[in-house]
């Protein structure tokens, strides 16, 4: 599959691109990216007056910088903001980024010449991923210039998963070094390319997520012997919301046809909450993910450089505004925080309720011999502990504040932050659901007697059993966890 810019990309195209597909540009958005950098040859020329292009960046704003140091600040921007701290991110992370950068340019309104956009675009071919540390980042800056430095030959990447330094990696992959020109430093460091790029991940990540935890949730359900009216669509209907509906059906479709639901059908008056109320959680978190989504696509529909250069060559327009924050962008990473933080907290919920023995009606903790088997007592220890500390990654990062650079920057939206707090949040629900849907699958083992599965349970049961055998306590139970837990980040679950 080849993604191809024209107008603009949608998170899907990040993501699409961030997994390993080709990112190419129409000629349409070639000319734009042309016409935007004769603007900035003819602001040069002509001396006026603009941010980044002869004056310094930040508090240094009013600072000129002569025309013979300009190709030099744009090299200076790119070192020196290159001081992220921490572990790197992942390819595909920065594969994003890469994109989301390239998209930005790709409007028209930065200036940078094509040779820049070229250089990104071989790295996504080739297999080039610069060494960009996860952390330093109070909006954007530091991601971006780690990757800019690897363009002029400093830093470092891995081509082909071999780390080496930055001008052997253009090198590998056919490169020279670049040269920076005037505004070029900063319009790679610019721009909101880090966190639309992070975001862009996280929400094919979480859009995969919710579809395992309503499958899983229904696995659980049967194994509780869950009344089903509480989900028919006619009752669910009276509480208005897209995501209610949709898990509500999801419910039912996979749970068609179960004799162990007809069999306990009637049992009990009504569920606890962390069954019953699973369209409600589950709902909420994909109302939720429609908004910010959205946010998403929006973000990849604007020009986020800081200037835009606009007008034309013979009349250039340099305009100094706020594109690069992004309020909205934070707010959003930390909505989606909040709603999948609660749908990990669900899941251990329900977890519980299939090892407790004081409320499922299997054997304790689901062992094969309790007493001298443990089973899921300490699986559901490790779950409490994610949830938790998902509940503090989710405080909001977009209100943590903060001033920069003298007082010049002096609101900080933090949709960096935001995100990568998202990626933590989801590494650990993947954990939490992988846990919950091997107690579920252990569940079905005591019940093989009672009554059949549903055929779309039956799926689940057999794609997890193809992966992990029953447990005896014979085994570390990490390894199952990280076996289930790659399984769920990386395949959709089995259709209804």
């Amino acid at each position: 599959m080849t993604v191809t810019i024209q107008t603009t990309l949608t998170w899907r195209d990040i993501a699409d691109v961030a997994a390993g597909e080709t990112l190419v540009i129409g000629d349409i958005a070639w000319a734009r990216i042309e016409h935007a950098s004769r603007i900035v040859e003819a602001i040069v020329e002509r001396g006026v007056r603009a941010y980044g292009v002869n004056t310094g960046v930040g508090a240094l704003s009013d600072t000129v910088v002569d025309r013979t140091s300009q190709s030099r600040l744009s090299r200076n921007i790119i070192l020196s903001h290159a001081c992220g701290v921490g572990s790197l991110l992942e390819p595909r992370e920065v594969r994003a980024i890469i994109a989301a950068q390239i998209a930005n340019f790709a409007h028209g309104y930065s200036g940078v010449r094509r040779k820049i956009v070229e250089h990104l675009l071989a790295f996504l071919e080739r297999d080039c991923v610069p060494d960009v540390p996860s952390k330093g980042s109070a909006g954007y800056l530091t991601h971006n210039a780690h990757t800019a430095l690897v363009l002029i030959g400093e830093g470092s990447a891995r081509v082909g998963g071999k780390s080496m330094p930055g001008r052997e990696a253009l090198a590998a992959i056919g490169l020279e070094p670049l040269v920076l020109g005037a505004k070029e430093g900063l319009s790679l460091v610019n721009g909101t390319a880090c966190a639309t790029g992070l975001f862009s991940v996280a929400l094919a990540r979480a859009e995969r997520l919710l579809a395992w935890a309503d499958a899983i949730a229904a696995l659980t359900l049967e194994a509780a012997g869950g009344q089903m009216a509480a989900f028919d669509g006619t009752v669910l209907d009276l509480r208005q919301s897209p995501g209610i509906a949709t898990v509500g059906a999801s419910l039912r479709a996979r749970l068609q046809g179960s004799g162990l639901i007809a069999a306990t059908v009637g049992r009990r008056t009504q569920d606890a909450l962390s069954l019953r109320s699973i369209p409600h959680a589950h709902g909420a978190t994909r109302d939720v993910f429609d908004f910010v989504a959205g946010v998403a696509d929006r973000e990849l529909a604007s020009v986020t450089d800081n200037p835009a250069v606009s007008g034309t060559p013979e009349e250039p327009v340099v305009s100094s505004e706020a594109h690069a924050v992004a309020p909205a962008l934070g707010q959003a990473a930390d909505s989606l925080a909040i709603a999948l933080a609660q749908i990990a907290t669900i899941s251990e919920r329900r977890m519980d309720r299939l090892v407790n023995p004081l409320v499922s009606g299997l054997p304790p903790f689901l062992a094969s011999d309790a007493g001298s088997h443990s089973g899921f007592m300490i699986a559901q220890y490790t779950a409490a502990a994610l949830a938790n500390d998902n509940r503090r990654l989710a405080a909001p990062a977009s209100l943590d504040g903060g001033m920069t650079s003298g007082l010049q920057e002096d609101f900080l939206a933090h949709p960096t932050a935001a995100a990568n707090k998202l990626l933590a949040i989801l590494d650990n629900a993947d954990h939490i659901l992988a846990i919950e849907l091997m107690a579920a699958t252990q569940a079905h083992d005591f019940l093989e007697a009672t009554a059949s599965r549903a055929p779309g349970t039956e799926a689940i049961h057999r794609l997890v059993r193809s992966r992990v055998a029953h447990y005896h306590d014979d085994r570390p139970l990490n390894r199952d966890i990280e076996v289930i837990r790659q399984l769920i980040s990386e395949l959709d679950p089995p259709s209804a």
